[in-house]
């Protein structure tokens, strides 16, 4: 079977023999997988029991085979739509709070996507590792990969690489990714129904998912090794932002000061990283797609708001959805209240 379209626009440093290596072994791995259409333009393979786009799995390798993390390394992890532009902002504002002004802050200039850039596609970058390697410490990085296909030595306690994790609930992750889908699907493919979308949710069948396993992947991680991962919940940073934003500094070994809370930093951290802020910050408008980034700033910007399923799914949808995360639930001792 013909692999080149797995690797469209993606070129190998031909000095890195590692690397060639890992790309033919993907190569070889990816059409045995199972596979299906993808929301947007990909297919998803499924990979270790997840649903995953040939970039994502390729990503997943090269980390695992190349990637050498260090001990002051931050992992900002979602499943996709749970509020990773929120986390990649806060994170980043915690960890550089003393090295900027807020009245003339980077998240006023720039998208969190590029001050936390996403782990699977810049560990592709040049070829290499040289990118990655570059980013001087503490090196923030962005993924949905499922903990799981995390290597050991990353995740092991002889590891110090942290990893923050957020959550939603999924009737509210189900409609933000009905909206997302649809900004990317080519103008020449009809729009997915909510039907389509709630059915394969169901099924497991969407990026990074099923999305409950990728959820407790995280919590059981977080119950095991407390200290190497923070579990968050999406609705408790937007009932108690400023307790949340404390924990995740305690957690991060940056605790704020009580000069700082005099200053009230926290407050500012959490006014800066809000919704409100974020999605009215010119350089998150620009609607532009490239070649080099399919998504545009805008598009990870619709409402952030709790419950809003309520004004999309049906009472049967719900319910349907309910039961399904009861079961996938059931003696794990989690659950989403």
């Amino acid at each position: 079977m013909d692999t080149s379209k797995f690797f469209a626009g993606i070129e190998v440093n031909p000095d890195e023999e590692g690397y060639q290596k890992t790309y033919k072994n993907c190569g070889e791995v990816l059409p045995a997988l199972p596979q299906t259409k993808g929301w947007w333009l990909d297919q998803l393979f499924q990979y270790h029991g997840f649903w995953i786009s040939s970039f994502g799995i390729r990503g997943s390798m090269l980390i695992h085979d190349h990637f050498k993390p260090r001990s002051t390394d931050i992992v900002v992890a979602t499943s996709p739509k749970c509020g990773t532009t929120w986390l990649r902002a806060l994170v980043f504002s915690i960890i550089n709070r003393a090295s900027f002004d807020f009245s003339d802050h980077p998240l006023r200039k720039a998208n969190p996507r590029d001050l936390v850039p996403f782990f699977e596609a810049i560990i592709h970058k040049d070829g290499s590792t040289s990118f990655v390697d570059g980013i001087p410490s503490p090196r923030l990085l962005s993924t949905h990969l499922p903990y799981s296909l995390f290597p050991t030595h990353m995740t092991d306690d002889t590891s110090a690489c942290r990893f923050v994790y957020i959550y939603r609930d999924p009737k509210d992750v189900i409609v933000s990714k009905w909206h997302f889908a649809n900004k990317l699907r080519p103008k020449e493919l009809p729009p997915l129904s909510l039907q389509e979308t709630f059915d394969l949710f169901c099924k497991g069948v969407s990026h990074y998912g099923p999305f409950w396993d990728h959820v407790l992947g995280y919590w059981k991680a977080s119950v095991e090794s407390p200290k190497k991962v923070l579990f968050l919940k999406y609705e408790d940073v937007k009932e108690e932002p400023l307790g949340c934003v404390r924990k995740a500094a305690e957690f991060l070994g940056v605790p704020f000061t009580p000069e700082e809370e005099s200053k009230e930093i926290v407050e500012q951290i959490v006014k800066l990283c809000s919704f409100e802020s974020m999605s009215n910050q010119d350089v998150n408008k620009l609607d532009k797609r490239y070649q080099q980034r399919l998504i545009s700033n805008s598009d990870f910007f619709r409402k952030g708001e709790v419950g809003d399923w309520v004004n999309h799914l049906s009472p049967q949808m719900a319910e349907k959805l309910d039961q399904i995360t009861e079961q996938k639930l059931q003696d794990t001792g989690f659950n989403f209240h």
